[in-house]
């Protein structure tokens, strides 16, 4: 009886190996990696990244204007702070007396003004220095001596 139920032993070994080899048939064969699942996921997260690629570069460059902006309100408040200054400067007199003998040449009443010439003793005015380096008055003559040229 040994022997029956060695070949029945086999023969359900056998069926079973050929159930399991029907089934692996059966069974659908994986294809590559990528599933429709996958392939979907994909291209939601394509248009997501196409999507706001657009408005982060609009956020990011007016983050950067109104930075740019910024500073320069902050450089026109200092400049406005410098010209109160100025101003307040120029209101008192004795500033206005300084700022008028050094830059028109001005001189008090009672005292004398004098010019000193570079002794080149030709007579000629100045006329190598860069106008803002010369009196006023030196740039008023050499215009009319320019005009009238």
């Amino acid at each position: 009886m040994s022997a029956e139920r060695f070949s029945t032993a086999t023969r359900l070994k056998a069926l079973g190996e050929q159930a399991a080899a029907r089934v692996q048939r059966a069974r659908p064969r994986r294809r590559g990696r990528l599933t429709g699942r996958a392939a979907l996921l994909a291209l939601v997260l394509c248009s997501l990244v196409v999507a706001l690629a657009y408005p982060t570069r609009q956020y990011l460059s007016q983050r950067t204007e109104i930075a740019d902006q910024r500073r320069q309100a902050e450089r026109a408040g200092q400049r406005a702070d410098e010209l109160r200054d100025e101003k307040a400067r120029w209101q008192d007199p004795e500033y206005v007396r300084q700022q008028a003998r050094l830059h028109l040449h001005y001189v008090m009443p009672g005292e004398t003004g004098y010019i000193v010439q570079d002794g080149s003793g030709d007579g000629k005015r100045r006329t190598g220095q860069g106008a803002a380096e010369r009196p006023w008055y030196d740039n008023i003559w050499n215009g009319l001596d320019a005009a009238d040229k």
